[in-house]
């Protein structure tokens, strides 16, 4: 398991913060299960990303990074993704 530690400075209420933050190259199971629940949901209504990324008005690297779980995805970003996807937001969780 590779682990890469970010640094991450910041302001906080007015005050500096500094944090680190470790990340690891595999992801939990309950986020493979979100990306493949995603991805699944978009080929079921027969969209590429292309298409699913113009409707979501984002680039097609945005959905791709989402997809290939390098770009962390939002409660309200999942909102999105349920509506152009015909899903219940619950399918996804």
């Amino acid at each position: 398991i590779h682990k890469y530690i970010i640094y991450q400075t910041g302001i906080f209420h007015n005050r500096l913060y500094y944090d680190n933050i470790l990340m690891s190259k595999t992801y939990s199971q309950k986020n493979k299960n979100l990306l493949e629940k995603l991805r699944s949901a978009r080929l079921e209504v027969g969209l590429t990303q292309i298409q699913a990324s113009k409707k979501l008005r984002k680039p097609q690297s945005y959905l791709s990074k989402i997809e290939r779980g390098e770009r962390k995805i939002e409660a309200i970003e999942l909102v999105d993704f349920a509506k152009i996807y015909n899903k219940d937001i619950n399918y996804f969780i």
